[in-house]
């Protein structure tokens, strides 16, 4: 598999549009903070494995130890050190790029940014809350004795169907003796 060749390739310098390279100078103010999250991720990093060097790293208190792992650690020590100063100078231009980008807008109050609800609307809510709660109780309640009524009506019914049973059975038993 071969690689794609370069975007202008081949062209020389400064073949790109005006209009091409000022995009790709101005970053949109959400991709320069995903940039600054990932860098301050980066930042954290370099800060955890220097701090894991600085565990395993012996002092050179008068303690025999190996000069040449010393020197190593202390080596890895301060390219971590300098990684570190180059992302905090990174971060620090992401932060007055976004700065910049963000000067001309105007601050909106915290208060609109986060939905709540007032007190008073609360109060409200609540006494309409509440009588929602009383009206769904009573209706529970009326289809109650409506359901208990009815059993008792089921009930009667029942019975005036069996005295007909009883009455036909007599009835048909009186018809087969007469004939």
């Amino acid at each position: 598999m071969s690689t794609p060749p370069l975007a202008g390739a081949g062209m020389p310098p400064g073949a790109f549009s005006g209009t091409q390279a000022q995009a790709a100078r101005e970053v949109n103010t959400a991709s320069l903070c995903r940039i600054g999250q990932e860098t301050v991720q980066d930042i954290v990093f370099r800060t955890m494995e220097i701090f894991q060097l600085l565990r395993n790293m012996q002092l050179p208190n008068g303690v025999t130890y190996h000069t040449g792992t010393y020197q190593d650690r202390l080596g890895k020590l301060q390219e971590h050190l300098r990684q570190l100063s180059i992302l905090f100078r990174k971060l620090r231009l992401v932060y007055d790029k976004c700065n910049e980008n963000c000067a001309g807008l105007d601050p909106i109050p915290i208060e609109q940014l986060i939905p709540y609800v007032e007190e008073d609307g609360s109060k409200h809510d609540d006494r309409g809350a509440a009588s929602q709660l009383r009206f769904a109780s009573e209706e529970r309640r009326e289809i109650m004795e409506v359901n208990k009524k009815l059993k008792q009506k089921n009930q009667q019914l029942k019975q005036i169907m069996d005295q007909l049973r009883n009455l036909i059975w007599d009835i048909n038993a009186m018809l087969a003796m007469r004939n």
